[in-house]
């Protein structure tokens, strides 16, 4: 994301560490065993060089506190109590964090009890009817091994801010992790902000979820991987039935709202999309230069062609329903089966014969269990989650960052959503992987404006949007 702003990475507190850490390591580099992270311990933001003339900047608007386990700790792990949550949409790798976290805080620190909320934060209010689990590292060590998770989720409910308090204070706990998106952590931070109101001791650390990978300044978010892999076990099904048919074309609807980068990353991962369409390039299906026209080519040159679109993609062409999810977000049209319809009709009217087959594979993705690298990034962010905690960090998520983990505010993560760049080196290789012109528009004035506002756009969301996602 192109942007001059500036964020403020410094990370809140809760008061001094004096407890020593349960935990055994080193404080020496050079004697063989794993060391503390010291608060001094930083990753630098900003690592794109654009005028070697300028200083770089080393405070807290370019320097990211790094994560791990403190030497001294907040919390005494004798008398503390622990929360845990999972809010919104499935995505793999939920109950890999849950494991995580729990397997972190009662084997490595010696929490005793941890309380899973179930459903969401549906599950701290009285007149749900939902009481937590009693969590321990015997209850959940198998559960890495199915999709879904095991404390159930659901949107909405975060902006009842005050009843999720009432709760946590009645049960005394003093650390929560969230583990959702963009909404759950704005809905997280508005927790931790009533929290520390009441003067209540309680680290609320987040652990980001979104299987669009639309978070701000993170190398990933847990899950993608594992949706791209799913993806592109989808494109190659896809392809081998157009590849077979006379006029064969597939087409495949993935996850991505307002951000292609599933699309994207299984357009280059598959080497089989002929069309990769997101939300951030806007294409036309009529005329010389549209979409249409461009397919027709495809297939008089090939016999058969692979469409991987966004669910984002191409909704100024649709018409919108108005209505939103609990979360607050947009429900969209269904682009899917509006590029069906509208390349049977083309091809119809011109007597052309043409086999199509459309595949949407989303839900079957959100709820799959995860690759190895997945399972393995879940573990390394819900044990840096725990460390957090235990040190009395608060208002912060756990992030991957140059291949760092690093604590982050909330506040930072959630102001926008990321997205694939149009100039940049993610959406080039993507051309040239599928071979499709740059834009399918005609009227390229019109297409460039149409792009600058949906960058405006993607910067206004959160302002607009329900907390609790």
């Amino acid at each position: 994301m192109k942007t001059d702003e500036k964020f403020d990475f410094k990370i809140d507190n809760l008061g001094p560490c004096t407890i020593q850490s349960p935990i055994k390591l080193s404080t020496v580099q050079g004697d063989y065993t794993a060391n503390y992270v010291r608060d001094d311990s930083y990753v630098i933001a900003n690592v794109n060089v654009y005028d070697a003339t300028k200083p770089i900047v080393m405070d807290s608007t370019n320097l990211m506190e790094k994560a791990g386990p403190r030497e001294k700790i907040f919390f005494d792990p004798t008398h503390a109590k622990a929360g845990i949550c999972t809010c919104g949409g499935l995505c793999p790798g939920l109950n890999d964090v849950i494991r995580a976290v729990v397997r972190c805080l009662n084997t490595r620190y010696g929490v005793k009890t941890i309380k899973g909320y179930q459903f969401g934060f549906r599950g701290f209010f009285a007149d749900s009817g939902y009481e937590p689990i009693e969590l321990d590292r015997y209850l959940i060590d198998e559960i890495h091994k199915i999709g879904g998770t095991y404390l159930g989720t659901s949107r909405g409910g975060g902006q009842r801010v005050s009843e999720i308090v009432d709760c946590l204070e009645r049960d005394g706990i003093n650390m929560l992790f969230i583990i959702g998106g963009d909404g759950t952590q704005r809905g997280s931070y508005d927790i931790a902000c009533e929290v520390e109101k009441r003067g209540l001791k309680c680290a609320v650390v987040g652990v980001p979820k979104t299987v669009d990978n639309d978070l701000m300044f993170m190398d990933r978010s847990f899950g993608f991987e594992t949706a791209v892999q799913r993806a592109k076990e989808t494109v190659a099904a896809v392809h081998m039935e157009a590849a077979s048919q006379i006029n064969g074309i597939g087409l495949v609807k993935l996850m991505g709202r307002e951000a292609g980068f599933i699309a994207a990353a299984a357009a280059l991962s598959s080497h089989e999309t002929n069309f990769c369409l997101i939300p951030e390039v806007p294409f036309e299906m009529e005329g010389e230069n549209g979409f249409l026209a461009c397919l027709e080519r495809r297939l008089a040159k090939r016999g058969h062609a692979v469409i991987v679109v966004s669910e984002g993609a191409g909704q100024d062409l649709l018409q919108s329903t108005g209505a939103t999810d609990a979360s607050g977000n947009k429900k969209l049209s269904d682009i899917g089966v509006f590029l069906k319809s509208e390349i049977e009709k083309y091809f119809k009217a011109k007597k052309i014969e043409i086999n199509l087959k459309y595949i949407d594979p989303s839900y079957q993705i959100r709820a799959c269990v995860t690759t190895a690298s997945d399972s393995i990034y879940c573990e390394r962010l819900g044990n840096n989650a725990v460390h957090a905690a235990m040190a009395g960090k608060t208002k912060c998520v756990i992030g991957l960052v140059h291949d760092k983990f690093v604590h982050l505010p909330i506040s930072a993560v959630t102001a926008h959503r990321n997205a694939v760049d149009p100039e940049g080196s993610l959406w080039r290789d993507t051309l040239d992987a599928t071979g499709q012109p740059i834009l399918m528009v005609n009227d390229i004035e019109k297409a460039h404006a149409k792009m600058a506002a949906a960058v405006a756009g993607a910067k206004s969301k959160p302002s607009e949007q329900k907390k609790g996602k």
